[in-house]
């Protein structure tokens, strides 16, 4: 049974995939210290999981090891419950790796509280001000051709709007994982961001989602500009004014290292827009 001394992790989350690109994420809001650490699990190919309410953290490893042994959202739902005597105050959102979801709220989890379902995502949420703002997830996802990440910030803000948290908000999380979709290629985390503490946890979330962006984002090759002779000259003359002299591949990769940009940057034949925007903004 879960510790009634224990604060309540009084929640709404979204659990979801993106078939196409093959990423699975979570999202979620909450008056409640550091959401992040407890509420978000998911694994690239294998499922997502929002686990909150008098949440038990064991549903997120053991929800990932059945949802690994192929089991659908729903059975895994089942399995987890059913060996919890603490399931009636608990709440679960699963979406496994072929997209079918399942959601479980307890009898005992504070109203308003419910869930919605559909393909790719589980939406759910506990201590509301009503079920507009779980309809507002699901209408948000099923509504929005966004990448993943940015379609669940959408979901929390469109939650947030229609009436959210009825404690108010304290923090908010947002994780989205690829198969070596992360950092150089060898990560599967995609974006791993939190917000433990804030007034405005969800704006402050969009806030770094855009500087994650700005240092990992990817701009498509066909959009990076080409560098001739005088966008060249430029370049050398901006990275000397920073302290970076000689060779121009040498100067451009050790200033993008200093400032984060080094996944961004690849030799001085052409460059990406963003980092550009970022070397004249320096200078």
């Amino acid at each position: 049974m879960a510790d009634r001394r224990a604060p309540l992790v009084a929640t709404y989350s979204i659990a979801a995939c993106d078939l196409e690109a093959q990423e699975w994420g979570v999202a979620v809001q909450s008056k409640f210290l550091a959401v992040g650490s407890v509420v978000p699990w998911a694994e690239p190919q294998v499922g997502a999981l929002a686990t909150q309410a008098y949440a038990n953290p064991r549903y997120g490893p053991d929800g990932l090891a059945l949802l690994r042994q192929g089991l659908a959202a729903d059975e895994v739902v089942k399995r987890l419950v059913a060996a919890d005597e603490g399931r009636d105050e608990r709440q679960l959102g699963v979406v496994d790796g072929q997209g079918r979801s399942a959601s479980w709220t307890g009898s005992g989890c504070l109203e308003w509280a419910g869930h919605r379902n559909g393909p790719c995502y589980a939406a759910q949420g506990n201590i509301l001000v009503g079920p507009k703002t779980v309809d507002a997830l699901a209408a948000t996802f099923e509504g929005t051709r966004l990448p993943l990440a940015e379609r669940l910030l959408a979901c929390l803000a469109a939650a947030q709007a229609a009436g959210g948290d009825r404690r108010g908000q304290q923090s908010a999380s947002l994780l989205v994982v690829r198969r070596n979709g992360g950092y150089a290629g060898l990560s599967d985390i995609v974006v791993d961001l939190r917000v433990d503490d804030h007034e405005r946890p969800i704006d402050e979330l969009r806030r770094l989602y855009a500087i994650h962006q700005r240092l990992f984002g990817v701009t498509p090759r066909e959009d990076w500009i080409a560098v001739d002779a005088t966008l060249a000259a430029e370049l050398r003359e901006r990275l000397a004014r920073l302290g970076y002299e000689g060779e121009l591949t040498e100067a451009l990769d050790r200033w993008a290292g200093v400032e984060n940009l080094e996944e961004r940057v690849d030799g001085a034949e052409a460059i990406d827009p963003v980092v550009l925007e970022a070397l004249r903004e320096a200078t």
